[in-house]
């Protein structure tokens, strides 16, 4: 087919938003200067096949565009994009452009209530506002102007900053705020377009004051008096009330007590009860009566949160740093102080095993309520029952020898009593107080002590070792403990059978010279400490077969059920072992006459066990 060349001609498209018709409403033609053969106008796009759909038509003969309905800019945006299709032709896309009106008023978005604090100084951003306008940006519709109509109440001087097209400052311009005078203000502000006409809104935004720490916290009495048992602790002396005018429950509100003089020992505390906001005064460190009848303290207060003065008010003499005072009195009261030890504990050092009868130690005492010479003495605590106490003088006396490696000692070499003194009370309504003491008797080790085997039986695995480890201890301490000298004892027949690698330390190595029939073994020992102070062991050595971890095998046992013909070999194989038995017992009876007497020694050799199948010497 031989195709045509064509040339479209486009008007240009505009269409007023909010137009009032009548629709539809031509708005441009789209057409050819060709002669019209086979071909017919289509657009798509925005406004067409795309919401706002059924918005844009155009006439598939003529190429006529129509509007049929009106358009809001500010909702659907603009430019609307078309495209043109002729039949036999390709596609042409064109815009239609949404002229704007000023249909929109400007207005303040979010907030319109706006929490100020009481303490806001003067000079401070208050809230920054936004204004928006949805007309054409960068037009006359868009452009606005915000002007602050009104305040009340009208002091303190709040101003309006416009800052940007669509941004408010709001500040406080001079003075302070007063929660007890105002607690709310409402400032109207007025935004207007450039628009034809101009198109203006009004808000209100609410300023909500939050109360601060404008009020100190003041004492409600000018003294306050106590009292406090001697050398009581823990116990609450009395409370402190306090005003504040601020809101309760709030930083402005709460009050912090603190001491200004009187405390310097530490001897109170003084804290809040947030339920109440009184000053909770306890004592935490005994008093002494006799150095300390009357305590005076000075208590400060103020708030937590600092103290705002507004430095604009000329009536308003105080300061930041403002704080209330108040003298407290308290009063301690006598009580029964118990007898003192000037020294506590008491180091005393002695040998072990001393002979009983010796006097250890006379205390000395001190009670500053009581008479002295009626001061008499107890023994509170004495594990083995070691001393005793004279009643009238307090002297201690040994009465039992005390071993250093006794169990009660748990291994320090220390041995502690405790003595108690007991007054008869400073008055007839004082019970009698008790002071105690502690005293440290430190023995000196003597070399009271023999060495001795750890353990005294070992294994050795006969079929993969031929030496064991042996471990001695002594309960004597340096020097008169290990490490230690090992011998065996000089015997020919235990020389021959074993010898010891190592010899020296707190353990030996026994290593048999030659292989070991299974079975059970005596070794006698000989242990020297450091002093050569001799000990004579005796080891049980168990040579057997070990599984794992030098375990020995165990036997195990057999058990056959036998009938008639096994009871038969059965009777066969006894009447021959009783055979050979008889034989066996002729020839012993001739060797033993040949064979010389031989007297046992008064200590044991070592002995054999298990001899069946043994080899001969």
């Amino acid at each position: 087919m031989l195709r045509n060349k064509r040339r479209w001609v486009l008007s240009t498209i505009e269409l007023e938003e909010e137009d009032p018709g009548p629709y539809p409403k031509p708005i441009s033609k789209v057409y050819n200067n060709l002669p019209r053969t086979n071909y017919e106008f289509r657009i798509s796009g925005q406004g067409v096949d795309e919401e706002p759909i059924n918005t844009i038509t155009v006439n598939p003969e003529t190429g006529e565009v129509s509007a049929l309905r009106c358009i809001d800019r500010e909702q659907y945006g603009q430019p609307f994009h078309f495209g043109t299709k002729e039949v036999l032709d390709k596609q042409l896309a064109f815009d239609i452009e949404i002229i704007d009106i000023n249909d929109n008023t400007p207005t303040f978005t979010l907030p319109h209530t706006i929490e100020v604090k009481e303490n806001t100084p003067p000079g401070s951003l208050l809230e920054r506002l936004e204004v928006i306008d949805k007309d054409q940006e960068q037009t006359d519709n868009s452009r606005i102007t915000v002007s602050l109509v009104s305040q009340e109440p009208t002091e303190p001087k709040i101003s309006m900053e416009h800052v940007a097209n669509t941004q408010v400052k709001l500040s406080l311009k001079s003075g302070c705020f007063d929660y007890d005078k105002t607690k709310q203000y409402e400032v109207r502000l007025k935004a207007s377009d450039a628009g034809k006409p101009s198109r203006s809104s009004t808000t209100v935004i609410t300023l909500n004051i939050v109360d601060g720490n404008t009020h100190p916290p003041m004492f409600k009495q000018t003294e306050y008096k106590g009292e406090v048992m001697e050398l009581q602790t823990q116990m609450e002396v009395l409370r402190v009330g306090v005003e504040d005018k601020d809101t309760p429950k709030t930083p402005g509100w709460y009050a912090e007590y603190f001491f200004i003089t009187g405390n310097e020992e530490g001897h109170y505390k003084i804290e809040t009860d947030n339920e109440t906001n009184e000053g909770v005064l306890t004592v935490v460190k005994g008093n002494d009566y006799e150095t300390m009848t009357y305590v005076r303290l000075e208590v400060g207060v103020k708030n937590k949160e600092p103290l705002w003065v507004c430095k604009e008010n000329p009536t308003d003499s105080r300061n930041k740093d403002f704080y209330d005072s108040v003298m407290i009195t308290v009063k301690v009261k006598d009580v029964n102080d118990p007898p003192t030890f000037p020294q506590d504990p008491v180091i005393l050092h002695m040998v072990e095993e001393e002979k009983p009868g010796k006097v250890l130690f006379k205390p000395e005492v001190k009670d500053v309520d009581s008479d002295e010479s009626e001061i008499r003495f107890v023994l509170i605590d004495d594990p083995e029952n070691c001393v005793s106490i004279d009643r009238k003088t307090g002297k201690v006396t040994l009465v039992k020898t005390i071993d250093r490696e006794s169990p009660a000692l748990n291994g320090t070499g220390i041995y502690s009593i405790v003595i108690g003194a007991v007054d008869n009370g400073s008055n007839p309504e004082e019970p009698p107080a008790t002071g105690t003491c502690t005293v440290q008797i430190h023995l000196q080790d003597i070399n009271d002590n023999k060495p001795e085997l750890v353990n005294k039986g070992v294994t050795i695995c006969g079929n993969r070792d031929n030496k064991v480890i042996v471990a001695a201890r002594d309960a004597d301490d340096i020097p008169y403990g290990g490490p230690f000298y090992f011998s065996l004892k000089n015997d020919e027949k235990i020389l021959k059978q074993w010898t010891l690698d190592p010899s020296f330390g707190h353990e030996c190595g026994l290593v048999s010279k030659k292989a070991l029939h299974y079975g059970n073994y005596s070794v006698p020992l000989e242990i020297r400490d450091q002093q050569n102070i001799l000990a004579e062991e005796t080891l049980e050595v168990m040579v057997c077969d070990c599984e794992e971890k030098n375990v020995c095998r165990s036997k195990k046992k057999t058990g056959t059920s036998l009938g008639s013909a096994g009871i038969g070999m059965a009777f066969v194989g006894i009447l021959l072992f009783l055979l050979l038995l008889l034989i066996f017992s002729c020839q012993c009876r001739k060797a033993f006459k040949t064979m010389p007497f031989v007297q046992e020694e008064g200590y044991q050799n070592i002995i054999k066990y298990n001899e069946e199948g043994g080899m001969s010497e």
